[in-house]
């Protein structure tokens, strides 16, 4: 297939380097604001409710995280020097952060006091990125495969709740109507991708979400009329909730977040890494941890949180196929505009969430794909690869299955492990150190996780045969029944 039109490359060039014209690109960029704005607006919203903020103040809390989101999107694909990992990942606020932050606020002590953590926590966390990034010799595809898988599988849940309409305590949470209003936006983008031209297929995602808005508001499901209420355009007020005040006990607690947050992003670098098929060096992850700690230490200042790469975004990237990094960077002003434009945000807030759920199902699904297909590459003979598989994404799947599995433990196992993205990349990494590095050895005996040894045939002797050849009594006959000679290592001819 011909490339298209609208892309440019050089040779040789990487592909996330790639550059596209400018309607594709705002329209590719707008996409990925689109998918993860119901993500980047969530923390804020749990967060502003358990600080007792009101609906202003909330609101001010999200247009911040908007504004810090797409300057740290920027410096994440653009980069400078050590910042940055150059690759087409958009940032926004962890949502890992979300049950440690609401806990430091029934501690007391308010936003500043949360503020102040994040502050700290990122600054030792900014320190210990490149040792942290060192750790990537022991990502390879038998883990990377899992991490992958568990991003998209841990987010389906969070497209079941959109899907059913996001505020449980409605009425009409999982009703038919909100359930029918995803399946249709979810069957516009399978109809624009199958039938569409390359470019309407590659905007699916978008055209779905207006076209599956617009008949939400003509059934009366979207409700506009708020875009209107509030500023039209407002700068994010530095220190709008006060100074940050900074407590020994909230910091270590952030600090654990971090670490997940490194965990999360590691795993997202390398996903993306997977699906745009481009290099990622050690240094190349250190860069992007670092520029996720330089954003979440500056953030707190314009009243946001701890920043990280979106999982859901790289399952963007797997569906369009559009891996240029400078398609991210647009969606990364976009977001800053909707930093300083409430009312732009108010309209894309005023998208259904049942919308929103179809289309994360596509996404989702699409990212735990490229996952299985990673793991498609992974060599399960004469070792315990299949049982590393086996054990982490079920490790991981446990606090989907039963969310109050560990609801007895410390907070801070909580916070790692009620992850399911978080646990499977644990227990993933420690399988394979303990299997894989020390003191490997073949397991084709003595293990009943040992995969049996795959049967292949040279490539040339599948390329000889021709129609109606078979094997009979151990021999080769062609279509006629006749023995067919076979060659010694010697390279002469027999007949057996």
């Amino acid at each position: 297939m011909g490339r298209s039109r609208s892309q440019t490359t050089d040779a040789g060039a990487r592909p996330e380097d790639q550059k596209l014209k400018a309607w594709p690109t705002l329209a590719y960029g707008i996409q990925h604001v689109l998918t993860m704005y119901g993500g980047i607006i969530a923390p804020p919203l749990v967060v502003g409710q358990a600080a007792g903020l009101s609906t202003a103040e909330v609101g001010l809390l999200i247009t911040c995280c908007l504004f810090i989101g797409g300057l740290a999107t920027l410096l994440q694909t653009l980069g400078v020097p050590f910042f940055g990992s150059q690759l087409p990942l958009v940032q926004g606020v962890s949502f890992s952060g979300v049950a440690t932050m609401t806990a430091i606020l029934d501690g007391g002590g308010g936003l500043p006091r949360v503020f102040g953590a994040v502050i700290a926590s990122s600054v030792i966390g900014l320190l210990v990125a490149p040792f942290f990034a060192m750790i990537v010799k022991f990502f390879p595809p038998v883990v990377t495969g899992v991490v992958i898988t568990a991003i998209g599988l841990s987010l389906l849940p969070v497209a079941g709740g959109w899907a059913m309409g996001a505020d449980a305590e409605a009425p009409d949470y999982g009703s038919v109507a909100n359930i029918g209003m995803a399946a249709l936006s979810l069957a516009l983008i399978v109809v624009l991708s199958k039938f569409g031209t390359p470019a309407i297929s590659r905007l699916s995602i978008l055209l779905s979400l207006v076209l599956s808005t617009i008949i939400a508001a003509l059934l009366g499901m979207a409700d506009f009329s708020a875009v209107l209420d509030g500023p039209i355009f407002a700068v994010p007020t530095p220190f709008a909730f006060g100074l940050p005040t900074f407590d020994i006990a909230a910091i270590i607690s952030m600090l654990i977040v971090i670490l997940v947050t490194f965990t999360e992003t590691t795993a997202d670098i390398l996903a993306v890494g997977e699906v745009v098929k481009t290099k990622v060096t050690q240094k190349r992850i250190a860069a992007g941890l670092r520029a996720d700690m330089i954003s979440s230490a500056v953030s707190p200042i314009f009243n946001s949180f701890t920043q990280s790469a979106f999982a859901q975004n790289v399952g963007l990237v797997a569906i369009t196929k559009v891996s240029s990094r400078f398609v991210v960077a647009t969606g990364g002003v976009v977001l800053v505009v909707l930093g300083v434009l409430p009312v732009l945000g108010r309209v894309v807030a005023a998208i259904p969430t049942p919308v929103l759920g179809g289309v994360g199902i596509a996404l989702f699904g699409t990212v735990a794909a490229s996952g299985i297909n990673t793991l498609s590459k992974v060599d399960y003979r004469n070792n315990l690869n299949l049982i590393i598989v086996g054990l982490a994404l079920s490790f991981g799947m446990l606090p989907l299955v039963q969310p109050t599995i560990y609801a007895q433990f410390p907070s801070w196992f909580q916070v790692i492990f009620q992850s399911g993205i978080s646990s499977a990349t644990v227990m993933a990494l420690l399988l394979n150190i303990v299997f894989n590095h020390i003191g490997r050895r073949s397991t084709s005996e003595g293990s009943v996780f040992a995969s049996a040894p795959a049967r292949a045939v040279p490539a040339e002797l599948v390329r000889a045969l021709e129609d109606g050849d078979h094997v009979e009594g151990g021999k080769l006959l062609d279509t006629q029944g006749v023995e067919i000679p076979t060659l010694t290592a010697d390279g002469d001819a027999t007949e057996r």
